[in-house]
């Protein structure tokens, strides 16, 4: 199981509920107001930002990361709980 972190800039339209309710749906959780944390077996960043590219407009960015470290405070989750 890896897990990733998922960061997004929606700009003009900002349709977040079409977003964070499919980052809910693959077992995200919030830990900043535009940043997540999900753990997923068998894909890949790129898979994984392939997909949520469909939940976001072509001006929106967004970026999908593995990682195996972190440290935080004050954040709204704990990657460590997932």
């Amino acid at each position: 199981m890896a897990l990733y972190f998922v960061e997004y800039e929606l700009r003009n339209k900002r349709d977040y509920p079409k977003l964070t309710e499919e980052l809910e749906s693959l077992g995200g959780v919030r830990v900043l107001n535009s940043y997540w944390c999900l753990n997923r077996e068998s894909i890949s960043a790129k898979v994984l930002r392939d997909h949520l590219m469909k939940f976001i407009d072509s001006d929106d960015a967004l970026m999908v990361t593995e990682v195996t470290d972190w440290a935080s405070v004050g954040t709204l989750s704990n990657p460590n709980e997932l």
